[in-house]
């Protein structure tokens, strides 16, 4: 079994966070300047709960860790992180936990800047959890192909990793430690883990098998084809791909991550795969990565698109499901909520009201969601990621959101 470590804070990143995260100027959403923060103490400055809600965050040592794994954390348990796990277990929070990320397109070509982004949002919003946004491409990046980084917009591809269904038996498992993509994730995740130094759970995002390959191919069409003229070279190479994101996983644990982020991308919506064909390229080598991630509290299964799998997956062993349940044909949250005995997360259109609407308006999707859910098993955010050219403001009204409830 791994333990969950929480490294040494690497140089550079200033102080380590200590208790709840302080709030701070500085830069988030790239170009956009601070506005104040909403961070600090979660509860009143009288140290109350908020009116209906009763806090169950004692300052105790962690004892949630599984059978076999130890969380080498601080004594004295953050409120922020007790908050997560707590919501997660079922149990009653002062409050729903909330975050929200974004891409910052200039700056997430290397781990320094993707640490310092990363620690600059949490100190600004101080969200109850950390999701670790790297550019969509490293994955593809590790098998050989070659993008270029844009201004204000996802990376252009220069050259595809593969083209032709012969070209997947260039897909061989990977060392994530000696693969420079993966390896500079792993750095970034580091120097994330030691500043916030276990306060704060960390998950880093993790793309599913049938996404890397389509993201090295430059789209879905080269995998589709590969579906029916080459199902089982197909199937090696997703086995190559997944027994190297099971590594990267184990790899993110060591580094301090409560868990993953995995996200089905362009796989998880019936417009790209039916069931029965999920069932054959997209579980079995789903399942590999997770199960690496086995024990970590904290593995949240994002389902993305409209139209999506959501219904199929809901066996995937995860924390917490996430999916745009305000996107045509998805389920909503109580429908899911009914289903599972994990957590949902999620609540708030990522695509038009986080960045095109008015505070009041994330404001009042926010306060529907929590009514939906009862606040129980639920954490607070957009449905996805959100563009880097959401207005702070409204970053701001979806953490006040969670602390008026």
């Amino acid at each position: 079994m791994l333990p969950h470590r929480v490294p040494a804070q690497p140089e550079g990143l200033g102080e380590p966070f200590a208790g709840d995260v302080a709030a701070a100027g500085g830069t988030q959403l790239g170009s956009h300047a601070g506005e104040g923060c909403i961070g600090g103490k979660e509860h009143r400055p009288d140290g109350s709960a908020p009116a209906g809600r009763v806090s169950t965050l004692p300052q105790k040592v962690v004892t949630d860790a599984p059978a076999g794994r130890e969380y080498t954390r601080s004594a004295v348990a953050s409120e922020r992180y007790e908050r997560v796990m707590a919501a997660l277990r079922g149990e009653p929070v002062d409050r729903v936990p909330v975050s929200a990320w974004w891409h910052d397109f200039g700056r997430e070509w290397s781990a320094a800047e993707l640490a310092e982004v990363t620690l600059a949002a949490q100190r600004t919003y101080g969200w109850d959890f950390i999701k670790l946004n790297p550019r969509a491409t490293y994955y593809a990046e590790a098998w050989g192909a070659r993008f270029r980084p844009l201004p204000g917009r996802q990376p252009e591809l220069v050259e595809p990793a593969w083209r032709e269904p012969a070209d997947l038996a260039r897909f061989a498992p990977l060392d994530p430690a000696a693969a420079p993509p993966f390896a500079e994730q792993l750095e970034a995740l580091a120097r994330v883990t030691g500043a916030v130094q276990g306060e704060v759970p960390v998950v880093q995002t993790v793309f599913c098998p049938l996404a890397v390959l389509s993201r090295a191919a430059g789209g879905t069409e080269p995998v589709r084809r590969a579906m029916a003229e080459a199902p089982a070279e197909l199937e090696a190479a997703l086995a190559a791909v997944a027994e190297t994101l099971a590594r990267y996983v184990r790899a993110c644990l060591e580094r301090g991550a409560a868990g993953i982020f995995f996200a089905t991308v362009e796989w998880g919506t019936s417009d790209t795969i039916d069931a029965d064909e999920h069932r054959r390229f997209g579980r079995p080598f789903d399942l590999r990565v997770l199960e690496a991630a086995a024990g970590a509290p904290f593995t949240i299964v994002h389902v993305c698109r409209e139209r999506n799998l959501l219904f199929e997956l809901l066996d995937y062993p995860a924390a917490a499901f996430h999916w745009a349940s305000r996107s045509a044909g998805n389920p909503s949250l109580s429908e899911v909520q009914a289903r599972t005995g994990a957590a949902v997360m999620g609540g708030v259109d990522h695509r038009r009201t986080m960045p095109e609407g008015t505070p009041e308006a994330v404001a009042a999707e926010a306060r529907e969601a929590i009514e939906a859910t009862g606040g129980w098993r639920f954490l607070l955010a957009p449905e996805c990621t959100v563009p880097p050219t959401t207005p702070p403001a409204n970053l701001h009204a979806l953490r006040a959101a969670a602390e008026q409830g």
